[in-house]
Protein backbone atom coordinates (compact mmCIF):
# COMPACT_ATOMS: atom_id res chain seq x y z
CA UNK A 1 0.00 0.00 0.00
CA UNK A 2 1.52 3.65 -0.84
CA UNK A 3 1.93 6.33 1.78
CA UNK A 4 -0.56 8.29 0.26
CA UNK A 5 -3.13 5.72 0.26
CA UNK A 6 -2.86 4.11 3.50
CA UNK A 7 -3.17 8.32 4.78
CA UNK A 8 -6.63 7.77 2.87
CA UNK A 9 -7.42 4.57 5.06
CA UNK A 10 -6.73 6.40 8.44
CA UNK A 11 -8.10 9.07 7.29
CA UNK A 12 -11.55 7.43 6.09
CA UNK A 13 -11.56 5.27 9.42
CA UNK A 14 -11.01 8.00 11.55
CA UNK A 15 -14.15 9.38 10.14
CA UNK A 16 -16.17 6.58 10.69
CA UNK A 17 -14.91 6.56 14.35
CA UNK A 18 -16.36 9.65 14.37
CA UNK A 19 -19.58 9.07 13.02
CA UNK A 20 -19.59 5.91 15.50
CA UNK A 21 -19.10 7.74 18.48
CA UNK A 22 -21.94 10.59 17.40
CA UNK A 23 -24.24 7.88 17.14
CA UNK A 24 -23.57 6.68 20.11
CA UNK A 25 -24.23 10.21 21.91
CA UNK A 26 -20.86 10.93 22.89
CA UNK A 27 -19.95 14.30 24.30
CA UNK A 28 -16.75 15.37 25.76
CA UNK A 29 -15.61 18.86 26.98
CA UNK A 30 -11.79 19.45 27.67
CA UNK A 31 -10.46 20.93 30.44
CA UNK A 32 -7.04 22.78 31.12
CA UNK A 33 -4.30 20.13 31.34
CA UNK A 34 -3.50 21.19 34.29
CA UNK A 35 -7.12 20.76 35.77
CA UNK A 36 -6.95 17.16 33.60
CA UNK A 37 -4.00 16.06 35.15
CA UNK A 38 -6.14 16.70 39.29
CA UNK A 39 -8.85 14.68 37.69
CA UNK A 40 -7.21 11.44 36.66
CA UNK A 41 -4.57 11.89 39.41
CA UNK A 42 -7.53 10.80 41.98
CA UNK A 43 -7.73 7.56 40.13
CA UNK A 44 -4.12 7.23 38.86
CA UNK A 45 -3.71 3.46 37.85
CA UNK A 46 -7.69 3.30 36.93
CA UNK A 47 -8.72 1.67 33.44
CA UNK A 48 -11.07 3.37 31.75
CA UNK A 49 -14.86 2.17 31.79
CA UNK A 50 -16.26 3.81 28.97
CA UNK A 51 -16.12 6.03 25.94
CA UNK A 52 -15.66 9.45 27.56
CA UNK A 53 -12.64 7.79 29.49
CA UNK A 54 -11.18 6.39 26.13
CA UNK A 55 -11.62 9.09 23.90
CA UNK A 56 -11.99 11.96 26.44
CA UNK A 57 -9.58 11.31 29.82
CA UNK A 58 -7.03 9.13 27.90
CA UNK A 59 -7.38 6.43 29.82
CA UNK A 60 -5.67 3.12 29.14
CA UNK A 61 -8.21 0.52 28.94
CA UNK A 62 -8.22 -3.07 28.58
CA UNK A 63 -9.48 -5.60 25.60
CA UNK A 64 -13.11 -5.54 25.73
CA UNK A 65 -13.80 -1.96 27.25
CA UNK A 66 -14.24 -0.77 23.65
CA UNK A 67 -16.70 -2.20 21.31
CA UNK A 68 -15.52 -3.93 18.36
CA UNK A 69 -16.45 -1.43 15.57
CA UNK A 70 -14.99 1.39 17.73
CA UNK A 71 -11.41 -0.84 18.64
CA UNK A 72 -11.29 -2.09 15.28
CA UNK A 73 -11.66 1.68 13.78
CA UNK A 74 -9.07 2.96 16.19
CA UNK A 75 -6.25 0.22 15.06
CA UNK A 76 -7.21 1.00 11.27
CA UNK A 77 -6.32 4.30 11.85
CA UNK A 78 -3.02 3.91 13.55
CA UNK A 79 -4.56 5.42 16.69
CA UNK A 80 -4.12 2.51 19.16
CA UNK A 81 -1.69 2.23 20.81
CA UNK A 82 -0.41 -0.78 23.13
CA UNK A 83 1.00 -0.19 26.30
CA UNK A 84 3.88 -2.29 28.12
CA UNK A 85 1.45 -3.75 31.04
CA UNK A 86 -0.89 -5.57 28.63
CA UNK A 87 -3.42 -2.76 28.48
CA UNK A 88 -3.93 -0.06 24.91
CA UNK A 89 -4.59 3.56 24.82
CA UNK A 90 -6.10 5.99 22.60
CA UNK A 91 -3.51 8.30 20.76
CA UNK A 92 -6.25 10.51 19.81
CA UNK A 93 -8.85 12.78 21.94
CA UNK A 94 -12.47 13.73 20.74
CA UNK A 95 -14.18 16.60 22.53
CA UNK A 96 -17.14 18.50 21.41
CA UNK A 97 -17.68 22.57 20.47
CA UNK A 98 -21.73 23.00 20.68
CA UNK A 99 -22.53 19.75 18.63
CA UNK A 100 -19.76 19.45 16.63
CA UNK A 101 -17.19 16.74 17.28
CA UNK A 102 -13.39 17.54 17.45
CA UNK A 103 -10.21 15.78 16.93
CA UNK A 104 -7.38 16.05 18.61
CA UNK A 105 -3.96 14.84 20.40
CA UNK A 106 -4.21 12.66 23.61
CA UNK A 107 -3.90 13.38 26.83
CA UNK A 108 -0.77 14.20 27.62
CA UNK A 109 0.20 16.25 24.19
CA UNK A 110 3.99 15.61 25.00
CA UNK A 111 5.01 15.73 21.03
CA UNK A 112 5.64 18.58 19.55
CA UNK A 113 3.69 18.13 16.37
CA UNK A 114 0.66 17.05 19.22
CA UNK A 115 -2.53 18.77 18.19
CA UNK A 116 -3.90 20.67 21.07
CA UNK A 117 -7.86 21.98 22.34
CA UNK A 118 -8.42 23.07 25.22
CA UNK A 119 -10.73 25.62 27.03
CA UNK A 120 -8.80 28.50 24.91
CA UNK A 121 -10.46 27.21 21.64
CA UNK A 122 -14.17 27.01 23.27
CA UNK A 123 -13.45 30.53 24.42
CA UNK A 124 -12.07 31.48 20.35
CA UNK A 125 -15.12 29.92 19.04
CA UNK A 126 -17.36 31.66 21.60
CA UNK A 127 -15.86 34.91 20.94
CA UNK A 128 -16.15 34.74 16.84
CA UNK A 129 -19.80 33.34 17.30
CA UNK A 130 -20.13 36.83 19.12
CA UNK A 131 -19.01 39.01 16.27
CA UNK A 132 -20.67 37.03 13.66
CA UNK A 133 -18.35 38.10 11.03
CA UNK A 134 -18.91 36.91 7.49
CA UNK A 135 -16.57 36.55 5.02
CA UNK A 136 -15.98 35.84 1.05
CA UNK A 137 -12.80 33.96 1.91
CA UNK A 138 -11.78 33.18 5.69
CA UNK A 139 -8.28 31.35 6.68
CA UNK A 140 -7.83 30.16 10.23
CA UNK A 141 -3.98 30.36 10.99
CA UNK A 142 -2.42 27.86 12.70
CA UNK A 143 -6.03 26.07 12.58
CA UNK A 144 -5.40 22.53 14.94
CA UNK A 145 -8.64 20.72 15.23
CA UNK A 146 -10.20 23.65 12.68
CA UNK A 147 -12.81 24.90 15.20
CA UNK A 148 -11.93 28.38 14.64
CA UNK A 149 -12.55 28.75 10.85
CA UNK A 150 -15.32 25.67 11.26
CA UNK A 151 -17.08 27.78 13.44
CA UNK A 152 -17.84 30.17 10.58
CA UNK A 153 -18.60 27.92 7.82
CA UNK A 154 -22.47 29.42 7.78
CA UNK A 155 -21.15 32.39 7.02
CA UNK A 156 -18.24 32.31 4.91
CA UNK A 157 -18.51 31.20 1.43
CA UNK A 158 -14.99 29.66 1.43
CA UNK A 159 -12.84 28.26 4.62
CA UNK A 160 -9.49 28.26 4.31
CA UNK A 161 -7.55 26.21 7.31
CA UNK A 162 -3.97 26.28 7.54
CA UNK A 163 -1.25 24.95 9.97
CA UNK A 164 2.34 24.97 9.83
CA UNK A 165 1.51 21.10 11.16
CA UNK A 166 0.79 18.91 8.86
CA UNK A 167 -1.08 16.74 12.16
CA UNK A 168 -3.29 19.33 12.43
CA UNK A 169 -3.98 19.60 8.86
CA UNK A 170 -5.09 15.38 8.99
CA UNK A 171 -7.28 16.18 12.17
CA UNK A 172 -9.26 18.99 11.17
CA UNK A 173 -9.61 17.74 7.70
CA UNK A 174 -11.49 14.83 9.63
CA UNK A 175 -13.07 17.42 11.86
CA UNK A 176 -14.13 19.46 8.37
CA UNK A 177 -15.77 16.25 7.17
CA UNK A 178 -17.91 15.20 10.08
CA UNK A 179 -19.17 18.44 9.98
CA UNK A 180 -20.12 18.23 6.27
CA UNK A 181 -17.51 21.23 5.70
CA UNK A 182 -15.73 21.61 2.21
CA UNK A 183 -12.46 23.56 3.69
CA UNK A 184 -9.35 24.32 1.59
CA UNK A 185 -6.55 22.71 4.02
CA UNK A 186 -3.09 24.44 3.35
CA UNK A 187 0.26 24.12 4.69
CA UNK A 188 1.52 27.25 6.16
CA UNK A 189 3.83 28.86 8.06
CA UNK A 190 1.55 32.33 8.84
CA UNK A 191 0.20 33.61 5.50
CA UNK A 192 3.45 32.21 3.54
CA UNK A 193 1.42 29.13 2.18
CA UNK A 194 -1.65 30.88 1.18
CA UNK A 195 -2.18 31.92 -1.99
CA UNK A 196 -5.23 34.24 -3.36
CA UNK A 197 -7.55 36.95 -1.81
CA UNK A 198 -9.18 36.51 1.28
CA UNK A 199 -11.19 38.92 3.35
CA UNK A 200 -10.92 37.33 6.87
CA UNK A 201 -8.64 36.28 8.80
CA UNK A 202 -8.92 34.49 12.38
CA UNK A 203 -6.02 33.11 14.18
CA UNK A 204 -5.69 31.26 18.20
CA UNK A 205 -2.21 30.95 18.01
CA UNK A 206 0.29 29.67 20.48
CA UNK A 207 1.26 32.30 23.19
CA UNK A 208 3.61 30.70 25.60
CA UNK A 209 7.12 30.34 26.14
CA UNK A 210 7.29 26.45 25.39
CA UNK A 211 11.14 25.03 26.52
CA UNK A 212 10.11 21.49 24.66
CA UNK A 213 9.51 24.08 21.28
CA UNK A 214 5.89 22.12 21.22
CA UNK A 215 4.25 24.25 17.87
CA UNK A 216 0.99 24.31 19.42
CA UNK A 217 2.10 25.87 22.95
CA UNK A 218 5.15 28.10 21.81
CA UNK A 219 4.75 31.55 20.53
CA UNK A 220 8.47 32.44 20.50
CA UNK A 221 10.00 35.24 21.91
CA UNK A 222 8.46 38.77 23.59
CA UNK A 223 7.63 36.32 26.15
CA UNK A 224 5.48 34.40 23.44
CA UNK A 225 4.13 37.63 21.62
CA UNK A 226 6.31 37.02 18.89
CA UNK A 227 3.85 34.76 16.45
CA UNK A 228 1.16 37.04 17.20
CA UNK A 229 2.87 39.79 15.83
CA UNK A 230 3.82 38.01 13.24
CA UNK A 231 0.22 36.97 12.41
CA UNK A 232 -0.70 40.30 12.46
CA UNK A 233 1.85 41.80 10.75
CA UNK A 234 1.29 39.66 7.49
CA UNK A 235 -2.71 39.42 7.36
CA UNK A 236 -2.50 43.29 7.72
CA UNK A 237 -0.99 43.51 4.40
CA UNK A 238 -2.30 40.79 2.59
CA UNK A 239 -6.16 41.39 3.78
CA UNK A 240 -8.37 43.01 0.86
CA UNK A 241 -9.62 46.36 1.07
CA UNK A 242 -12.42 46.11 3.95
CA UNK A 243 -11.00 42.95 5.24
CA UNK A 244 -10.88 41.94 8.87
CA UNK A 245 -8.31 40.04 11.35
CA UNK A 246 -9.29 38.45 14.63
CA UNK A 247 -6.95 37.56 16.86
CA UNK A 248 -7.50 35.69 19.70
CA UNK A 249 -4.16 35.66 22.18
CA UNK A 250 -2.23 36.40 25.39
CA UNK A 251 -0.50 38.67 26.65
CA UNK A 252 2.19 39.08 29.40
CA UNK A 253 1.80 41.91 31.22
CA UNK A 254 4.69 43.47 33.00
CA UNK A 255 4.48 46.17 35.80
CA UNK A 256 1.31 47.06 34.69
CA UNK A 257 2.42 47.60 30.76
CA UNK A 258 0.67 45.49 27.94
CA UNK A 259 3.28 45.57 25.53
CA UNK A 260 1.88 43.03 23.04
CA UNK A 261 -1.67 45.10 23.08
CA UNK A 262 0.94 48.75 22.73
CA UNK A 263 2.29 46.75 19.40
CA UNK A 264 -0.71 45.42 17.88
CA UNK A 265 -2.26 48.71 18.19
CA UNK A 266 0.61 50.31 16.34
CA UNK A 267 0.60 47.76 13.84
CA UNK A 268 -2.51 48.54 12.58
CA UNK A 269 -2.37 52.42 12.75
CA UNK A 270 -0.06 52.04 10.66
CA UNK A 271 -1.46 49.97 8.08
CA UNK A 272 -4.52 52.44 8.15
CA UNK A 273 -6.69 49.61 9.88
CA UNK A 274 -9.45 50.56 13.04
CA UNK A 275 -8.84 47.89 15.68
CA UNK A 276 -10.42 47.26 18.93
CA UNK A 277 -8.12 45.13 21.81
CA UNK A 278 -9.28 44.22 24.73
CA UNK A 279 -9.11 41.78 27.80
CA UNK A 280 -11.33 38.65 27.80
CA UNK A 281 -9.66 36.91 30.82
CA UNK A 282 -7.27 38.43 33.13
CA UNK A 283 -5.75 35.43 34.62
CA UNK A 284 -4.74 32.43 32.62
CA UNK A 285 -1.77 29.93 33.36
CA UNK A 286 -0.73 31.33 36.44
CA UNK A 287 1.90 28.44 36.46
CA UNK A 288 3.64 30.02 33.99
CA UNK A 289 4.94 32.33 36.61
CA UNK A 290 6.44 30.27 38.64
CA UNK A 291 8.92 29.52 35.60
CA UNK A 292 12.33 31.76 34.46
CA UNK A 293 10.73 32.84 30.93
CA UNK A 294 7.97 34.94 33.32
CA UNK A 295 10.07 35.77 35.80
CA UNK A 296 9.43 39.45 35.46
CA UNK A 297 5.58 39.13 34.41
CA UNK A 298 2.46 39.36 36.98
CA UNK A 299 -0.05 37.97 35.13
CA UNK A 300 -0.96 36.79 31.92
CA UNK A 301 -4.00 37.84 30.28
CA UNK A 302 -5.98 36.60 27.38
CA UNK A 303 -6.85 39.38 24.69
CA UNK A 304 -8.68 39.47 21.54
CA UNK A 305 -7.35 41.86 18.77
CA UNK A 306 -10.39 43.11 16.10
CA UNK A 307 -8.87 44.83 13.03
CA UNK A 308 -10.36 46.00 10.01
CA UNK A 309 -9.44 48.16 6.71
CA UNK A 310 -11.43 50.76 5.21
Amino acid sequence: MSEAAGDERRHAALVALGRHLRRGGYRFTTITPESHRRVVARQADADARDLRDVFGWSRPFRAGTLDREAERLLGEAGCLRRLDDGRCASAVRWSTIGDALHLHSAYPTREADAVFLGPDTYRFVAALRALAPSARRVVDIGCGSGAGGLALSATSRSIVLADVNPRALAYARVTAELAGVAAELVESDVLDGVAGAFDLVVANPPYLVDGAARRYRDGGGDHGGELSLRIAAQALRRLDRGGRLILYTASAIIAGRDVLGERLTALARAGGADCDYRELDPDVFGEELETAAYADVERIAVVLFDARLP
